[in-house]
């Protein structure tokens, strides 16, 4: 910086230092915001219910046999599975309902063929 601006060096200073705390200003805004953010996730984490820890797949349409047997954690699921207990997963598979070959619950019920 020279003052072959014109501007005194100082005044160069003052003015940089001011941009500096207008971002400083900005920047502590996004963080707050983003506390926020997580805050609120992890708030609706705590309350949401537990997996289950067996689901059971329904087919397409009134009447459909069931598709398939999924652990609770599996990451193949949509929106036609509910949840069953230990016992109904290990009946429905009995009953040749399948087994869903990502998740392994006949492995996890050991019922392997």
């Amino acid at each position: 910086m020279s003052e072959s601006s014109g501007v005194p060096r100082i005044e160069l200073l003052r003015f940089a230092e001011r941009v500096a705390e207008q971002h400083l200003v900005r920047v502590r805004g996004w963080r707050v915001a983003e506390e926020q953010r997580l805050a609120a996730q992890a708030q609706r984490a705590r309350r949401r219910p537990p997996a289950p820890d067996w689901l059971l797949e329904r087919g397409i349409g009134v009447g459909a046999r069931p598709q398939l047997i999924h652990k609770g954690d599996c990451w193949d699921l949509n929106d036609r599975c509910r949840p069953i207990t230990r016992d109904e997963a290990r009946r429905w598979i009995v009953e040749h309902i399948p087994a869903c070959g990502q998740c392994r619950p006949d492995t996890a019920l050991e019922l392997l063929d």
